[in-house]
C-alpha cells in the first residue's frame, strides 16, 4: 500500500526551523496548519534515543494565542474551570478549556508574561478564532492575536546539559513550569521547562522568525558531543507518561472530568467561567465513563485513527480504546481508553477488538501495574 504524498502550499504555516527538521523525517503530519515531523529512524529506534539523550524538536505547530489587555486575566479565566487568580508573570499553566456544555475545546499551556498579557500555547484546534469571538460577544477589552511565535524544544535526560551551554542564567533555577525571558546568541527567546515528553526539557519560544535556522543551528552544534539528533513527540513516550492527546484521547464530546482532566482543578473556583453550569451538573451527576491505561497482550498494535471497542469481561458494558501502542520497554501494548466508571479498577480484565482479531487486557495504574499474578 503506497502512502499519498504531502504536498505543501502556502494555506499551511510555515515552521522557521523547517528546512532543517524535515531532513531526515519519514513521517510527518499537519498539526494547527504546521507540517508536524512524526517519525525519523523508526517509532521505537527515536523512542530509546529520547530516553537516553537529547533530541531537538520542531513543534513551531505548537500556535500561540495571545490574550492582551485590561480584561487579559478575566477572558484567560473565563475560559477554563481552572483557577487563575494566583497566577504571576514567569509562570505555566495546564489549562483546559471548555465550551458551554462543558466540552474540551483545547488543552493548551498557558504562559503568563504579564500580569496583562497571555499565551494560550494550543493543542490541535482553532483556538484562536474562538477566543476572539468570545472577547468580543462578551466585551472583553483586550486583544486577542496570533502573535507569531514559535517554539523549538528540547527533550530527554540531557536537555538541561544543554541548555546550560547556551544560557547565561543558571539552569536548576528554571523550575517546572516556569519560563525566563532570556538570549541565546542575541537571540531573544522566552525558555520554559515543559514539554510533550515524559523525559524532562525545555521549549525556546522565537519570536523573530529570521533567526530559526541560526537557532537550530546553534542548538545543535552544542549538543553534538550528547548525541543529540532530530525527534519528535514520540507516541510510546506519550502514552507511556500517561499525555493525552487532543483529538484523539479527548474531543469536544468529552468533558474534564471524565478524562482524568480534574487532577487540575477544583470545583467552585470564585471567577466565572464558560460551561460552569454544564460542568457543576456533570460533577453532581457523576460520569458514566472514566478514562483509563489498558495493558493489552498480543502482537505489537498500531495506533488507530478509530477508536477500538472495548468490552469488559463478564459484563455486557463497553468502553473504546482512543490510543495503543506497542512499548519495547514494557514489552506489551500500552494504550488509554474510556470504560464505564463503575468498573475502572486497576486489574479489570477486558477484550477489545482490533482489526486484526480479539486481544485481551487489563485496566492499569500510572505505573502500568495491573496486579496480574
Amino acid at each position: 500500500m503506497t502512502t499519498p504524498a504531502l504536498f505543501l502550499s502556502r494555506r499551511l504555516r510555515k515552521s522557521p526551523f523547517e528546512t532543517r527538521s524535515h531532513k531526515g523525517a519519514t513521517g510527518a503530519s499537519v498539526y494547527n496548519h504546521v507540517v508536524l515531523p512524526s517519525v525519523y529512524i523508526s517509532l521505537e529506534e527515536d523512542y530509546w534515543h529520547l530516553r537516553e539523550h537529547v533530541q531537538i524538536w520542531d513543534v513551531a505547530c505548537q500556535v500561540q494565542v495571545e490574550i492582551k489587555g485590561p480584561d487579559a486575566l478575566e477572558l484567560a479565566e473565563y475560559l477554563t474551570p481552572r483557577d487563575l487568580s494566583k497566577i504571576v508573570p514567569g509562570q505555566c499553566m495546564y489549562v483546559p478549556l471548555i465550551d458551554e456544555k462543558a466540552g474540551i475545546i483545547n488543552d493548551p499551556i498557558t504562559l503568563c508574561l504579564a500580569p496583562d498579557r497571555f499565551w494560550l500555547s494550543i493543542s490541535d484546534s482553532d483556538v484562536l478564532l474562538w477566543v476572539k469571538g468570545l472577547a468580543v460577544g462578551a466585551g472583553f477589552d483586550v486583544e486577542v492575536c496570533d502573535p507569531n511565535v514559535f517554539p523549538l524544544s528540547i527533550q530527554g535526560p540531557k536537555s538541561e546539559t544543554l541548555l546550560s551551554r547556551l544560557i547565561d542564567e543558571p539552569v536548576g533555577d528554571i523550575r517546572f513550569f516556569r519560563f525566563i525571558e532570556t538570549q541565546i546568541a542575541g537571540i531573544p527567546l522566552v525558555i520554559a521547562r515543559t514539554g510533550w515528553s515524559g523525559q524532562g526539557g525545555f521549549e525556546l519560544y522565537l519570536s523573530d522568525s529570521s533567526e530559526g535556522e541560526r537557532l537550530w543551528d546553534i542548538v545543535t552544534e552544542a549538543g553534538a558531543d550528547l548525541n543529540l539528533r532530530p525527534g519528535c513527540p514520540n507516541l510510546i513516550d506519550r502514552i507511556e507518561t500517561g499525555l493525552l492527546s487532543h483529538g484523539n484521547d479527548m474531543t469536544l464530546d468529552n468533558n474534564p472530568i471524565e478524562s482524568g482532566l480534574d487532577r487540575f482543578f477544583k470545583m467552585g473556583k470564585t471567577a466565572d467561567y464558560l460551561g460552569r453550569e454544564a460542568l457543576e451538573r456533570i460533577a453532581e451527576a457523576g460520569c458514566p465513563l472514566k478514562m483509563v491505561r489498558l495493558v493489552v497482550r498480543g502482537d505489537p498494535a498500531r495506533n488507530p485513527r478509530e477508536t477500538y471497542p472495548i468490552n469488559l469481561a463478564g459484563t455486557d458494558l463497553t468502553g473504546c480504546v482512543t490510543s495503543i501502542t506497542y512499548s519495547p520497554r514494557l514489552e506489551c501494548n500500552v494504550g488509554m481508553g474510556y470504560v464505564p466508571s463503575d468498573h475502572a479498577e486497576v486489574g479489570t480484565e477486558l477484550a477489545i477488538a482490533l482489526p486484526d482479531g480479539i486481544v485481551t487486557g487489563r485496566i492499569a495504574d500510572k505505573d502500568w501495574q495491573t496486579g496480574e499474578n
